[in-house]
C-alpha cells in the first residue's frame, strides 16, 4: 500500500489542527456532515413524524445496521442502536440474571476504562468480581483466564484493546475456552480501527462500540451486538412502546430483538452521519486502514524513541496493538505537555494507566507521515 498516494486528509476538516485524539472522538468526513445536513432537510420536509416519514426512516435504521453488521460478520438485527459505548455496557450489566453465588470476571481493575470496570464494580455488593492479574501492558495469559472462570461464572467482561496503552486482548483465544459462559466485549477501541472483524471466530454473546472514536460518526451513536440466543439472557432495564406490547389487558411481552432493547425514538441525524461515515470507510478499505494506522503509529513510535527523555509505553509489537501511542515526557507534567501542544495546534490527550498519567496520540488513518514528524519535532521543542 503506497501511504502517500492514499491521502485522505483534504475529506476532514480540522482547521488546520493535527489531531491525534481519534481514540476518544475522531473528526468526520465532510461527506457524512453533508449527509447529516440533507437528512434534516429532507426530514422537516416530509414531516417529522407524518406517514410519509415512515418508510424513511426505517430505511436509514436498516441501512446503518446493515453496514455495522458487514463489518462485524453478523445479522443486522443482531445490531441494536445505543448512544454510546456505555449503554450497551449497562444493558448486560443491569439485565443479566445473578444470584448471591455468581461472579464475573474482569481484568486488570482500576486499569480498565471506567465505562467497563463501574457497571461490573457496582455488581459487587451482590454478587464476586474476580480481577484477572495483568503485566505492565495491561496483558493476562489465556491461562490465568480459565483458572479464574467456574460454573457460577455469569460473563466475562473484557476489553478488546485497552484505552491507554493500545495492546489489543486475544479475544478469539479466549472464546474457545470460555464454551458456555457468556461473554462481553468492550470493543471501542478497534472498531473501524483494526480491520475487519468476524464476530462468529471471536464467539462472543454481546458487544459494544460506539461510532464517534474510529468509524469517524458523530457523537451520540452507539452500537450494542447481541446474539439472537443470547438476547433472552438479558432483562432489558427500561421499557415502552417501542419495545415492548400489550397481551391482553394488563400483561406485556417484549417485542423481538433489535426492538426489545430500543426504547424512544432514536438518534436519526447522528444515525445517519454514522452509516455516511461507515460507508467512507469501507470504501477506503478496513483492512488498509489497519494498515495505514499501523505505519503511522509506528513512524510516531521511532521517532519518538529517539528522544532520550520519552518513556514509551504499550507493546513493541506493531501486531499487538491498536494505533495508540503512549508516553511522557521526562520532566514534564502529561497535562503540561498536551497543553503545550495544543498551543501549537497539535491534539493529543491526557490518560492514565492506574494512577499515573500519560500522554496519549492516537494517529487514524487519515493523518500524515508528515503530521508524525512534525509532532515529534514539537515535542523536541518542550
Amino acid at each position: 500500500m503506497n501511504f502517500n498516494s492514499n491521502d485522505v486528509s483534504d475529506d476532514f476538516t480540522s482547521s488546520g489542527k493535527i489531531y491525534l485524539n481519534n481514540a476518544s472522538v475522531s473528526l468526520m468526513p465532510a461527506q457524512s456532515i453533508d449527509a447529516m445536513k440533507e437528512f434534516l432537510i429532507d426530514y422537516n420536509s416530509l414531516g417529522p413524524d407524518s406517514e410519509e416519514s415512515k418508510p424513511f426512516i426505517t430505511e436509514k435504521l436498516r441501512n446503518v445496521r446493515t453496514s455495522i453488521s458487514k463489518i462485524l460478520n453478523c445479522q443486522p438485527d443482531e445490531i441494536v442502536l445505543t448512544q454510546s459505548t456505555t449503554d450497551g455496557i449497562n444493558l448486560v450489566a443491569n439485565g443479566l440474571s445473578l444470584s448471591d453465588n455468581s461472579n464475573i470476571v474482569i481484568r486488570g481493575m482500576a486499569h480498565e476504562h471506567h465505562a467497563n470496570f463501574y457497571p461490573w464494580l457496582k455488581l459487587g455488593d451482590r454478587i464476586s468480581i474476580k480481577s484477572l492479574p495483568i503485566d505492565k501492558d495491561g496483558l493476562f495469559t489465556v491461562e490465568q483466564l480459565a483458572n479464574l472462570v467456574d460454573n457460577d461464572t455469569k460473563l466475562v467482561a473484557l476489553s478488546h484493546a485497552l484505552y491507554n496503552t493500545g495492546a489489543i486482548l486475544p479475544v478469539k483465544e479466549i472464546g474457545k475456552i470460555l464454551k458456555d459462559t457468556p461473554y462481553f466485549i468492550d470493543s471501542a477501541q478497534t472498531i473501524g480501527c483494526i480491520g475487519k472483524m468476524d464476530i462468529p471466530q471471536i464467539r462472543c454473546n454481546f458487544m459494544s462500540f460506539n461510532g464517534s472514536k474510529w468509524l469517524c460518526g458523530p457523537m451520540g451513536t452507539g452500537l450494542f451486538y447481541c446474539n439472537r440466543k443470547s438476547s433472552k439472557l438479558l432483562e432489558p432495564p427500561t421499557i415502552g412502546g417501542e419495545s415492548a406490547m400489550l397481551c391482553g389487558e394488563t400483561d406485556l411481552a417484549y417485542k423481538e430483538p433489535p426492538d426489545k432493547f430500543q426504547t424512544g425514538f432514536r438518534n436519526y441525524v447522528g444515525i445517519v452521519g454514522l452509516e455516511s461515515s461507515v460507508q467512507y470507510l469501507m470504501k477506503f478499505g478496513l483492512n488498509n486502514i489497519r494498515q495505514k494506522n499501523q505505519y503511522l503509529s509506528s513512524l510516531l513510535r521511532e521517532e519518538l524513541s529517539k528522544i532520550s527523555k520519552i518513556v514509551l509505553y504499550g507493546p513493541d509489537d506493531p501486531n499487538l496493538r491498536t494505533s495508540i501511542v503512549s508516553f511522557n515526557v521526562q520532566d514534564e507534567k502529561p497535562q503540561d505537555v498536551v497543553a503545550k501542544l495544543e498551543r501549537k495546534n497539535i491534539v493529543l490527550a491526557v490518560r492514565e494507566i492506574n494512577e499515573q498519567k500519560i500522554v496519549r496520540a492516537s494517529p487514524h488513518f487519515f493523518n500524515t507521515e508528515s503530521e508524525m514528524i512534525q509532532v515529534v519535532e514539537a515535542i523536541k521543542d518542550l
